[in-house]
């Protein structure tokens, strides 16, 4: 036997029902919209008051001049900061980031600003028009453009007119003046085959600066290593891109050193170039069962094990290796610069 719930009879297919919000669909989804049409237009304060459009006006000319403003400190960030300690690098790279910040911060907010208190902000209906336009249309178009250029006020604002060229003519620079002053710079590709390294150099930590012991290093570990003295560079963070070294330690028998390299390990301990020969990526990751590091940028695979020879990717040939030894006390040192260039191996073919 059945029960029918005639309570709760509803006819197959979808049912409409008419209201005020339109034709509802039988989820209770409205299939159709009623045409709300326009609100009426409510007037600004700008629109009412002189003294305050003035007022807005004024406002949008100091955001233009702090966008001015931003791009001055970039440039003078860029031209009369100096380089060379790493607190000169912070304090030009403070000074180009606040600048640039500033003057896209300014453009943006005088725009804004401009937008939302003095253009026109009347809601007008735009009727779709067939693609191909008739010259009697294409009048009208520029009409309505030459309307919008007055409806912005642009004609009767000299002061803001002058702020916004202003800030639009100097803020390019901030883009241009990099690019273009870097087109100069000297491609001198001989700097690659010099590092700080040199004979008795100690191996000290990134970024303390602190040096090592032969003692201090366990198999399987893994030390970022920088010349002890490197802070008297002239460049700092010039040399310490191409003097970076992994110290890395293996069971000694487990090395296989390359003929004539027999003795630029130590007890195990082995340094090799941090920087890879594709594309000059730091080379970070360790992999201690099967002896690869491995650059991350495009998995040029490296083993430490046989002269950090390329064992997979796109590099073509090994990281450049760094002889050391242990001083009197110790302490591991280098016992010459590297002997080949570091870095990607295209460099080695300019002249």
């Amino acid at each position: 036997m059945s029960t029918h719930d005639h309570g709760h009879d509803r006819p197959q297919g979808d049912v409409a029902l008419r209201g005020a919000g339109g034709t509802v669909g039988a989820a209770g989804v409205p299939a159709r919209f009623e045409d709300p049409g326009l609100e009426p237009h409510r007037p600004r304060r700008s629109d009412l008051d002189p003294k305050a459009a003035k007022r807005a006006e004024r406002q949008t000319v100091v955001l233009f001049g702090v966008s001015i403003l931003g791009t001055i400190v970039f440039l003078a960030g860029y031209f009369l900061l100096p380089l060379g300690s790493s607190e000169a690098i912070l304090r030009s790279n403070l000074a180009l980031g606040l600048g640039l910040a500033f003057a896209l911060l300014g453009i943006g907010t005088a725009a804004v600003h401009w937008a939302k208190s003095l253009m026109s902000d009347h809601e007008v209906v735009d009727e779709r028009h067939p693609v191909q336009s008739s010259p009697e249309v294409r009048e009208i178009a520029v009409k309505a453009l030459q309307d919008g250029v007055a409806d912005a006020n642009v004609g009767r604002r000299g002061v803001l007119k002058g702020a916004l060229a202003g800030s639009l003519a100097l803020f390019p620079l901030t883009i241009a003046v990099p690019l273009i002053g870097e087109l100069g710079e000297d491609w001198d590709v001989s700097k690659f085959k010099h590092t700080w390294w040199k004979a008795g150099t100690r191996l000290a930590t990134d970024p303390d600066a602190r040096p090592i012991k032969a003692s201090d290093v366990t198999i399987g570990s893994v030390v970022h290593v920088i010349p002890e003295d490197l802070e008297e560079a002239e460049h700092v963070l010039d040399e310490k891109a191409k003097a970076i070294v992994l110290l890395i330690r293996l069971d000694e028998r487990d090395l296989k050193p390359l003929p004539g390299r027999e003795g630029w390990a130590y007890q195990g301990i082995v340094a090799y170039s941090k920087v890879c020969t594709h594309v000059g990526c730091p080379v970070a990751l360790y992999e201690q069962q099967t002896h690869h590091l491995l650059c991350p940028c495009h998995q040029s695979t490296f083993d430490v094990s046989e002269g950090a020879k390329v064992v997979f990717g796109p590099a073509k040939r090994p990281l450049p290796q760094l002889p050391i030894e242990v001083d009197s006390e110790g302490y591991l040192v280098a016992q010459s610069d590297f002997t080949e260039p570091v870095g990607p191996s295209f460099w080695e073919r300019l002249k």
